[in-house]
């Protein structure tokens, strides 16, 4: 069998855990499915504070290796 989603895991937990109608289940997006069921953690938003730590431990640098100013 190819592994790939489990559907008929997934329609279980959005019929019966998250007390969804089919045709509402259906018209999810998997991104919106995932939100719903608390799986996307996506990266924290780059915040000023973590730019400029970045910034300053991977500063730009010119072609003959000196810092840009």
């Amino acid at each position: 069998m190819s592994e790939g989603l489990d559907w008929p895991g997934l329609l279980r937990v959005g019929l019966k855990g998250l007390g969804l109608r089919p045709w509402d289940f259906w018209r999810l997006t998997p991104t919106e499915l995932a939100v719903m069921l608390g799986e996307v953690a996506g990266a924290p938003p780059l915040t000023r504070g973590r730019l400029a730590e970045l910034a300053a431990r991977f500063p730009d640098v010119v072609r003959d290796g000196n810092s840009k100013g």
